[in-house]
């Protein structure tokens, strides 16, 4: 009988633990071109909703109910519908879709939800960046360019992972003016080395380098590179 306790209790202890469901959040992938939000409502359902961002502004949106870690939206054949899968990742959460030609019905061309969502650090989700952005913009148009300078250098360095491109461009470009202000050439060649390569590139290089929007986004951030460069570099000579 203690056999038969003890077999029962090995063959129920042996059973897997069930996968644990993704969390409510906000995610952004590296780089900043997707974000994932997952909310619980007053039922405890879990509502998600993406928007992600591909090449020549070309983007995804969409939005539903997780069940299980799966969620069945339509597509443009009612009997194949478009089913995108949720798990959890060590840094987030993985996002996929059983048949990517069936999801295609919610993105551009060059765009994609596929992939990983991450957790951001502290101060990094979109809302707590645009807050910081904004006071910076407000210490900076005061002339307090010390602050100003406090509020966004730790915004860049500790965000830089899942900032997306062109936001990450005219951060760089604003750290650096404002370390020109503050007399720190140095500082500021160091902030727009990342950007060099392109501000020494013609307009007419750029847009060979890159699709249309994209180039239409990129040149003012290349130009502004161009010229805090030469205002850097002519103040620490």
């Amino acid at each position: 009988m203690k056999w038969i306790v003890w077999l029962m209790a090995f063959a129920a202890g042996a059973v897997p633990a069930a996968e644990p469901a993704v969390q409510p959040g906000n995610y952004v992938t590296e780089r900043g071109w997707g974000n994932l939000k997952i909310e619980s409502d007053k039922s405890g359902a879990l509502k998600f909703s993406i928007e992600a961002m591909g090449g020549n502004a070309h983007s995804c949106s969409l939005d539903g109910e997780i069940r299980d870690g799966r969620a069945t939206l339509e597509a443009m054949d009612p009997g194949k519908p478009c089913v995108v899968t949720f798990k959890r990742a060590a840094d987030g959460v993985a996002v996929d879709s059983v048949d990517p030609q069936l999801c295609r019905y919610y993105c551009g061309m060059r765009a994609t939800f596929e992939g990983i969502y991450l957790k951001p650090a502290p101060g990094c989700a979109p809302a707590a960046l645009k807050r910081a952005r904004d006071d910076f913009k407000r210490l900076y148009d005061r002339k307090d360019y010390a602050a100003a300078r406090a509020k966004l250098e730790p915004a860049l360095n500790n965000c830089v992972k899942t900032l997306d491109w062109l936001e990450t461009g005219w951060m760089r470009n604003d750290l650096a003016l404002t370390q020109f202000r503050l007399g720190d050439a140095a500082g500021c060649l160091r902030t727009l080395e990342p950007l060099a390569a392109d501000a020494a590139k013609s307009e007419a290089q750029i847009r060979d380098d890159l699709p249309p929007s994209d180039a239409d986004n990129w040149l003012p951030i290349a130009k502004a590179a161009r010229t805090n460069l030469r205002l850097c570099a002519a103040a620490g000579k």
